[in-house]
């Protein structure tokens, strides 16, 4: 790809600052493109902590006076959960606007720590880079009671206290229905992945967003103007979304398949124009991502953290999922039932979630699995209104063909995983 010189010469920096408990600073700060063997912009600093502070970095660029709108992903290096010392980040222009056309004469950056956040808000009604699109919400302000009602520690993991903070006043406003996506901050970390003698082990080395809900018809109407869902209600989940048409597909131009083509998305897909209107690199989760989050550290059959077996199923079926026994055969508002541990909804129940990964019989483990290079079928996970509480657990692992968009139980949830 053709990409204009960028001049660095006149590179300025500027380093603001946020009020925070330990005051942590940036210092040394300086950006040098790596041209001429290189298009890439090395973004060197040095930031100053407590050693058991895990810091975020807000990065936003300018040429001269005038910002410049990037995307979160042509960031990549120590933007999120950084400890103190030296570090870098990498902008790769190639991924931006700026690749085809314009020339940027006056790059500078302002970097602003922050204490790692426990839940982020975007504003769908808000176009790309506009000032207030993105909000963070901070667990001591959760707790000093500024966002409404939450709860400590709600999950037991067989008897043993899963620690957490869940932000519960997120289901009293519609608001995060329709027009915002709220989504939790989760650590990376292991797990074991499956259930008895399919399981395997996992390592996921990167931390993530997940979105709290399923996507509804609202914010599906809010990306693509359209609404395709059989259960028309606004706060239901959107579905009758095929995979190809949430990301794109293997025949589409480019094509776009997982895992070959990574991160990519068609840029008409919902991802894509998602991507766009937000400048955030969200996307599907992979299947081990997905069960990760689900289970948010619980080991049992649902992620209740009871103990699996027939004794506890109509617990499970009141408090905690949409259904055959409850739902009406229908689908219904989401965050009505119970969170997990970390704070996500319906995760059991109401519809199934596609992921990135083909489908395979047998589960991929170790770090970071993308799941099988091929197939015919990609993953879906959680069950549905119209399985039974016994099927919707934590390990349900289902196939299905990535081009269906005639199933009222089909829809997706969100992640964006951290560089």
């Amino acid at each position: 790809m053709k990409i204009n010189k960028i001049l660095v010469g006149v590179m300025a920096v500027f380093v603001s600052m946020i009020a925070m408990a330990a005051n942590p600073t940036i210092s040394n700060v300086t950006v040098k493109q790596q041209w001429p063997w290189s298009r890439l912009v090395n973004i060197d600093y040095v930031l100053t902590c407590d050693p058991e502070q895990s810091i975020d970095i807000i990065l936003e660029a300018y040429d001269g006076s005038s910002r410049l709108v990037l995307p979160l992903d042509s960031f990549s290096g120590d933007l999120f959960g950084v400890s103190g010392g030296a570090r870098r980040i990498v902008w790769d222009p190639t991924k931006t606007a700026y690749a085809d056309k314009g020339v940027v004469l006056e790059f500078r950056v302002e970097l602003t720590p922050m204490l790692e956040p426990l839940y982020m808000i975007v504003d769908l009604t808000k176009s790309a880079g506009e000032t207030g699109q993105t909000e963070y919400v901070y667990e001591a302000d959760i707790t000093n009671g500024l966002w409404g009602a939450w709860v400590r520690n709600p999950v037991t993991n067989d008897g043993t206290v899963v620690e957490s903070v869940v932000w519960t006043g997120v289901t009293t406003n519609d608001i995060y229905r329709t027009d915002k996506l709220v989504l939790r901050r989760i650590p990376a970390g292991t797990f074991t992945m499956g259930w008895k003698t399919t399981a395997v082990g996992v390592t996921l080395s990167q931390g993530l967003y997940a979105g709290i809900y399923q996507v509804t018809q609202a914010q599906w109407e809010n990306v693509m103007g359209t609404n395709p869902s059989y259960f028309n209600s606004v706060s239901n989940p959107v579905e009758r979304v095929s995979y190809d048409i949430v990301r794109g597909a293997t025949n589409s131009v480019p094509a776009i398949d997982w895992p070959g083509t990574g991160a990519a998305v068609l840029s008409s897909s919902f991802m894509g124009v998602l991507r766009a209107k937000t400048l955030t690199g969200f996307d599907l989760p992979t299947a081990a991502q997905w069960e990760y989050v689900c289970r948010a550290r619980t080991t049992t059959y649902h992620n209740n953290g009871r103990t699996d077996g027939s004794a506890e199923n109509f617990y499970f079926r009141d408090e905690w999922g949409w259904v055959t026994g409850n739902s009406g055969n229908m689908t219904h508002p989401v965050g009505q039932k119970a969170p997990n541990a970390w704070g996500l909804y319906d995760m059991h129940g109401n519809v199934n979630e596609w992921c990135l990964d083909w489908f395979a019989a047998t589960l991929s483990g170790g770090s970071d699995p993308d799941g099988p290079e091929l197939g015919t079928q990609r993953v879906m996970r959680g069950g549905r209104y119209s399985h039974s509480e016994t099927t919707c657990h934590s390990a349900l692992h289902l196939g299905n063909y990535p081009y269906l968009t005639n199933q009222s139980g089909l829809g997706f949830r969100l992640v964006i995983t951290l560089p």
